[in-house]
């Protein structure tokens, strides 16, 4: 039989399908996250004058001396400044640590841990706020926040490993435009972000989360050298310890506390050196805390919780002693904020893409007068900003020009569309500031006016602010739709090629079935449902709840799909068969084997369900994990060396089950055996040293076993198909009965189908006992009893499938291997939040930082499961039997096309669904409230989901077709060599 549907032809349909998909992807990620637009140049002396429809263009400013130019900005500011400023950056450290929550202080041990930062907040010396940061809470675009007052874009957190320099208008340009000296020491994102800009410095990289001594020692060592200075105007420190403290043993760590009275000593030093005996007059230094972003209960950020979000801002200097202590440590403001209120303090212009609001409570020493100059000025900076983004924002005949009449002073209520909202607010607020002005000079003027004064600016600001930050930036609609019909002809694409291979598959089989009960037109329930749980995904993308809490919808899938196995064994029963297990067992073996893995299957997804309470809203509830940790890390160490003994054993009887030849199977499994070892010495000996920032012994075993799996692994996949034995007999095949019934004598004898079996059987193992060994090392130590049990539900499934014979459907057990996968990848703790990748493990055998390095290890951390999954792909050829079914003469085309079909075709067209699908749901949400914050970081895991599937199915049709064709020429070649001898 000839079929339309040749191995070459669907070979290009892939490859065109998937090629079309990754350009689509590409446009569509382009087009709908690109990077924020910001008004180009830097803020001059014009931020001191009121916005006008043409903008005043002072072309002297530049031409300026920085001296003359700093004395310009303090005579147009009218504010008296501080000059020198310190900034202090505590990397993670969360503003409930130091401020406490909700209405109550921090707990007692906490408060222990810094006593000279809370006897400044008890005395009134500083004020504290809870800075909100904006997802997502990673480092770099933190920093861009807090110094250019701007919220970047949400591909900044890719940027984050690679800093690139700020070119936008920011607080250190403005400084250096003055004349500032400034010198860094600490991370050395801030070299990357301003290149040039500081006279000494001291980087650290900010990566290599084991160091957490070493770290900030390189920070301190430095500052009682440069307290001593008067060569510096500004000087940055960025503590990055207590983040790595975090990202490996949570908030809860052994070393935070000790970590926290490090700053804690850090904050004194720096006050009683410079600020404590400071006089009221020249030489005003000021002390500015904060941190980048907060932690999750496991020590991670990158999400939007409020424990991600929750970072500190603290001044401590301010020439205003607060007397109410619980005033301004349990307000929350927005991290953005930060730079137009140091900006003021220090007299220079409000970076022109700034969007966040003065902190009024830090100019408490400033008179009222100044108080409200600088609400001025910051409302200037605002509208200009809203003018560029605005333009329905007219200056004609509009009030946000003159305000020479006092109808500012009757408006009451501000209405209508977004222009006349804030034109409207704008007019009340500076008419009220006018009438105090002239009040000012003609009579006494009330603390009600000026309190009026003050809630007017701040109600126009807030709006202001409010929907600058959440402007939706314009995207080009053509390339979106391009990227998204590109997508879903990608997807028709692969579907059409899984429906025309299943019907050739039917009609095949239904011309060599006598079993007149068999038809593949009969659909189960277990068919329909494996189909239906795609449209109850695409159907879920659509809610935000569901989006978090995805996990349940995979474990309801997995859990549901093995009682309808069971419920399907159990109905294909014989009566006399299914009244005992022994009746059971003697009547039909394989269905006794396949009900029992099923059973294993259900158990095991039982126990990983609660392992880990995971998504965003439910991580508080108890689980297994949390109890073992309560129990000690000694309890938690003992399972991970009981469970990678279990894996190990596991591995071995896998290997035992090979009908390969024996010492060649004994050679690989010695050769993993001994790496298997090494990685328990190294888990006994090193996993727990978390008070070692590094150690070479432990970095050097780690190497070595990332080579040896590396080579051992590699060194399977070539050589072990050279080095099987070929049989030529005609006699050989007929004894195996796995083939003995479906496949023709000539095909048997042509091709090598027994040694193919054997050959993906051992690479096949070989890739799963190396992934096992890796996640030992890499995943954290209470994950592995789950990757254990992950590793016997692959186990089980093979086993189920290898009992199934040649009429079961494929298909269906290809997408049951996926989606025990994805369940997988929720068990083991990830989530839809970037705050859950594990960023410790990925640093892991290390002795430097590697973006690309780190990059890989975060990968196969974050997708262990999946990628588990697909490697088992390799495994399940080998045992499977229903591709078996081909006609008298068949070719090698057609027998690898049998091969691949179902286990390439099937993920990349479940993925296929759910990437198009979710595309089309993020372009509907655009506008949703939690587009950025739900919506997006879910398509980044889609996205990288693409690419798991991309690269498992890869290594799933290297390996078939590289060891069939070794497998083939070998055979060919040994049969012409017989024929010679006769």
């Amino acid at each position: 039989m000839s079929s339309s549907l040749t191995c070459a032809k669907l070979t290009i349909l892939t490859i065109t399908g998937v090629t079309i998909q990754i350009i689509g992807l590409s446009l569509f990620v382009y087009g709908f996250f690109p990077v924020k637009p910001a008004l180009s140049g830097v803020s001059g002396a014009e931020s001191f004058r009121p916005p006008t429809c043409t903008p005043l263009h002072n072309q002297t400013d530049s031409d300026l001396p920085p001296h003359n130019l700093k004395s310009l900005y303090k005579e147009l500011s009218g504010i008296a400044p501080f000059d020198r400023l310190v900034l202090m950056v505590i990397d993670g450290l969360p503003a409930e640590f130091v401020l406490g929550k909700d209405d109550k202080p921090p707990p007692k041990a906490l408060m222990d841990a810094m006593p000279y930062t809370q006897s400044l907040l008890a005395n009134g010396m500083a004020i504290g706020y809870h800075a909100k940061a904006a997802p997502p809470t990673v480092t770099m675009p933190r920093l861009k926040a807090m110094v250019s007052g701007a919220i970047g874009g949400f591909l900044d957190v890719a940027f984050n490993f690679n800093t690139q320099a700020l070119l936008d208008d920011n607080l250190l340009g403005q400084f250096l435009k003055i004349g500032w000296k400034m010198v860094m020491f600490g991370d050395e994102t801030w070299l990357k972000l301003f290149p040039g800009l500081f006279t000494r410095h001291d980087g650290v990289g900010s990566f290599f989360v084991k160091d957490t001594v070493q770290v900030d020692q390189n920070v301190s060592r430095h500052l009682g050298d440069e307290l001593s200075r008067d060569d510096w105007d500004l000087m940055v420190l960025h503590y990055l310890g207590l983040d790595h403290v975090g990202h490996i043993g949570g908030r809860n760590s052994i070393l935070m506390a000790p970590k926290l009275l490090e700053m804690d000593k850090v904050v004194k030093m720096i006050h009683t050196s410079v600020i404590a005996g400071q006089e009221n007059g020249q030489g005003q230094t000021l002390l500015v805390v904060v941190s980048d972003h907060g932690m999750t209960y496991n020590g991670n950020h990158g999400g939007s919780s409020f424990e991600e979000t929750d970072s500190l801002a603290l001044f401590i200097g301010l020439r205003n002693h607060v007397s109410d202590y619980a005033l301004y440590t349990l307000n929350t403001v927005y991290q953005v904020d930060v730079a137009p209120t140091l900006a003021l303090l220090f007299g220079v212009p409000i970076p022109k893409n700034n969007v966040g609001v003065l902190l009024l409570g830090t100019f408490g020493s400033f008179t009222d007068d100044q108080q409200l100059k600088a609400l001025e000025l910051n409302s200037w900076q605002l509208l200009r900003l809203l003018q560029a983004q605005l333009p329905g924002l007219s200056c004609e005949n509009s009030p946000c020009d003159g305000f020479s009449d006092d109808q500012g002073c009757r408006i009451n209520k501000c209405s209508g569309n977004i222009e006349n909202t804030i034109c409207c607010l704008y007019l009340k607020a500076t008419m009220l500031h006018s009438s105090w002005r002239l009040k000012d000079v003609s009579r006494p003027y009330s603390k009600e006016d000026y309190s009026g004064i003050v809630a007017a600016y701040y109600e126009f600001l807030k709006t202001a602010s409010e929907w600058l930050s959440r402007r939706v930036t314009d995207k080009p609609v053509n390339l979106l739709a391009f990227g998204v019909a590109a997508m879903m002809l990608s997807c028709l694409i692969l579907l059409s090629l899984i429906f025309s291979f299943y019907k050739e598959v039917y009609n095949m089989k239904m011309q060599q079935c006598f079993d007149s009960k068999y038809s593949m037109h009969t659909w189960s329930l277990v068919e329909t449902f494996v189909l239906g749980v795609i449209l109850i995904l695409v159907v879920s993308m659509g809610s935000s709840s569901m989006v978090e809490e995805e996990q349940y919808i995979w474990h309801f899938v997995t859990s549901t799909l093995n009682i309808l196995l069971l419920r399907k064994m159990m109905q294909s029963l014989p009566v006399e068969a299914s009244r005992s297990l022994f009746g059971l067992y003697k009547g039909n073996k394989k269905i006794a084997f396949q009900m029992c893995s099923i059973f294993v299957l259900i158990i095991s997804g039982r126990t990983l369900r609660g392992w880990h309470q995971g998504g965003v809203n439910w991580t508080y509830l108890p689980d297994i994990s949390k109890w073992l940790e309560k129990a000690g890390s000694n309890h938690v160490k003992s399972i991970q060396l009981v469970s990678g003994l279990l894996m190990i054993s596991l591995c071995l009887f896998a290997l035992s089950l090979s009908g390969s030849r024996r010492k060649i199977s004994l050679a690989v499994g010695f050769s993993f055996l001994m790496f298997g070892l090494l990685v328990l010495q190294h888990i006994q000996k090193y996993q727990d040293n978390i008070f070692v920032s590094s150690n070479y012994n432990a970095t050097l075993l780690v190497q070595i076993i990332f080579a040896g799996l590396g080579i051992a692994t590699i060194g399977t996949f070539v050589a072990y198909p050279w080095l099987m034995p070929i049989c030529i007999s005609k006699i050989c095949s007929s004894h195996h009965s796995f083939m003995s019934g479906s496949v023709p004598i000539e095909v048997q004898n042509e091709y090598p189908l027994l040694e193919l079996k054997n050959s993906l059987y051992l690479i096949g193992w070989a890739y799963l006992f190396c992934w096992c060994l890796l996640q030992l090392l890499l995943q954290q130590p209470i994950n592995a009893l789950p990757m254990l049990l992950l590793f016997v539900q692959i186990l089980a499934s093979l086993i189920y499938a290898s009992n199934g014979g040649v009429h079961h459907k494929q298909w269906v057990e290809i997408a049951a291997l996926y989606y025990l996968g994805m369940a997988g990848h929720f068990a083991l703790g990830n989530s839809n939040t970037l705050a859950t990748i594990d960023v410790a493990g990925a640093f892991i055998g290390m002795s430097s930082y590697s973006t690309l390095l780190s990059g890989i290890l975060m990968f196969i951390i974050t997708y262990a499961s999946p990628s588990f999954f697909l490697l088992s792909i390799v495994m399940y050829i080998s045992v499977d039997t229903s591709y078996l079914v081909i006609p008298q003469k068949a070719d090698s085309e057609h027998l690898l096309k049998n091969m691949l079909a179902f286990p390439c075709l099937v993920p990349l067209g479940v993925n296929s669904i759910i990437l198009t699908a979710y595309t089309i749901v993020l372009l509907l949400m655009r506008n949703h409230l939690f587009v950025w914050s739900v919506f997006s970081p879910k398509y980044l895991y889609v996205c990288a989901t693409t690419l798991c599937v991309y690269i498992g199915v890869s290594f799933v049709a290297a390996t078939v077709i590289y060891s069939f064709l070794v497998l083939a020429l070998r055979k060919r070649m040994q049969g012409f060599s017989s024929i010679d001898t006769r």
